[in-house]
């Protein structure tokens, strides 16, 4: 499947590029219909079944379902919000090829088993209102299941979030060429329930120039092992630590970096912080260093190309200049946590210091106290990375069900392989050690934050319930199997390592 996200002004784009390569519009609409009868047929058996029909194009569609399921059996009626002879265009068509019976819609059928939402498709801007918000208000609360074409009624194309108070939920969403935000991001995409895009004629190079992606492995590669390697061509990636009392969050992230295939890793440890780091850890060094000064000369090393640091580093001046110190260096970094809370009094200062290759990682808090304003101003968080990516001039990864990795030139992919049990203390933590894992093996930052957060996930999804940030990177080796099973890499170990 093809992981280009369209917003709804180049969905459109793309049905006006199909039509001028020799697509009837018509032509499109049928298909449409039929792949939405396809996926309903495959799904359930014949059943009572009221197809809601708009007065646009989704409506067309909806008429097209109708008259197919009917072809096959089914029980099925059409609910109108529209009177039929006001259609225009192809709605109006497909209409007129409709002869079973229609009904003026008004409240759910009790009868129906199954509705098939064809209201209003992406480009609805306004809430649902009239008889159209009523029925949908009353559908909510039955049974029976329900079928979105394109996106569930009332759900913003762009926004991926309700127009008003009410939008329908969906079982299934069938939607055509590709998916659009709405389908990835939060709430859309639990209201939109299981997603199918279906292929309905559109050439592929409508897609051309498009810069948004949904994650997956077809966007990156992970970095397998040669033959002939060895540790030190793998990278050398450091984390920083915390002091004494607040040392786990480093050790985490060291872990999730050594799990993920760097060579070597090694734990900067301030000296009060080195007895408890080196009685815990075993392949993992620790280096110690004292002060931002110390930390600089460590990093003069061209050995450690990768520094994790944030994690358990507390907050003030001191991290701040510790954080200065890794980006005067050329090593890539990852700044996360306690390094992006730093600087929430001075931004700019942070921005000032950052270059590629750099991760931001925060979360929705950080976010908001690093680029202020932005996820206000921004329509959607895709908006919003984009635009922090560009303040900043680094690659930004914002967090949550709906992790969202931006570069400055507007580059974007956004990641639905998460689990909600990765809403545990420390799972950050060990994505910004996976992230560091990748950039020491010499992955870009879009490419190491892109693939590190759809890991992140496998791993979560193999353990399942009872997830813990400690199992994160002990699942990761199950999770890398996966990988080099689904792909045709010819440079991964024949015997089955996997860093």
């Amino acid at each position: 499947m093809s992981a280009e996200i369209l917003t709804v002004a180049e969905m459109y784009a793309a049905d006006r590029y199909a039509a001028e390569h020799g697509v009837p519009s018509l032509t499109l609409m049928e298909k449409a219909g039929r792949v939405v009868a396809d996926e309903i047929c495959k799904r359930w058996q014949p059943r009572p079944t009221a197809v809601l029909c708009g007065p646009g194009n989704n409506g067309g569609d909806g008429f097209v379902v109708a008259r197919l399921l009917k072809e096959r059996g089914w029980e099925v009626w059409v609910e109108a919000l529209a009177e039929v002879d006001t259609l225009k265009g192809d709605a109006a068509q497909m209409a007129r090829r409709w002869r079973g019976k229609t009904t003026h819609l008004s409240e759910p059928n009790p009868m129906a088993a199954l509705y098939v939402d064809a209201l209003f498709g992406a480009g609805l801007s306004r809430p649902l209102e009239g008889d159209a918000r009523n029925f949908v208000e009353m559908s909510n609360l039955l049974q029976g299941a329900v079928v979105a074409i394109d996106v569930p009624s009332g759900l913003h194309g762009d926004t991926g979030k309700p127009l008003g108070e009410v939008c329908v939920e969906a079982d299934l969403t069938v939607t055509f060429f590709r998916k659009k935000p709405a389908h990835v991001l939060m709430p859309g995409r639990e209201l939109c329930g299981e997603v199918v895009v279906a292929d309905i004629g559109i050439p592929d190079t409508a897609a051309a120039g498009v810069k948004l992606f949904e994650n997956g492995p077809d966007r990156w590669q992970y970095p397998w092992p040669e033959a002939a390697g060895h540790k030190y061509a793998r990278g050398h990636c450091v984390v920083v630590s915390g002091p004494a009392h607040a040392t786990g969050a480093a050790r985490l992230a060291a872990r999730g970096a050594l799990r993920m295939g760097a060579g070597l890793v090694s734990v900067a440890s301030p000296p009060e912080a080195v007895p408890v780091n080196a009685a815990t850890l075993a392949a993992i060094m620790v280096k110690p260093f004292s002060g931002a000064t110390g930390l600089g000369d460590l990093l003069k090393d061209k050995r450690f190309n990768a520094v994790v640091i944030g994690p358990g580093c507390g907050t003030g001046r001191a991290t701040q200049e510790l954080v200065e110190a890794v980006l005067t260096t050329d090593a890539a970094a990852v700044i996360d946590a306690d390094a992006l809370t730093s600087f929430q009094d001075d931004p700019a200062a942070l921005f000032r210091l950052l270059r590629e290759p750099a991760v931001l990682t925060p979360h929705k808090g950080e976010f908001e106290r690093i680029f202020k304003g932005v996820l206000e101003k921004s329509q959607n968080k895709i908006e919003a990375a984009r635009a922090a990516a560009a303040m900043a001039g680094c690659t930004v990864l914002l967090k949550g069900p709906d992790t969202v990795v931006a570069t400055p030139n507007g580059l974007a992919t956004v990641n639905t392989h998460a689990p909600p049990a990765l809403a545990t203390a420390g799972s950050g933590d060990v994505l910004a050690g996976f992230i560091g894992g990748l950039m020491a093996q010499g992955l870009d930052s879009y490419k190491a934050a892109s693939a590190a957060v759809w890991l992140h996930g496998e791993a979560a999804f193999r353990f399942g319930p009872g997830l813990i940030a400690e199992d994160l990177p002990e699942m990761l080796p199950a999770a890398l199997r996966a990988l080099r099973d689904r792909t045709d890499d010819r440079h991964h170990d024949p015997h089955g390592g996997a860093g």
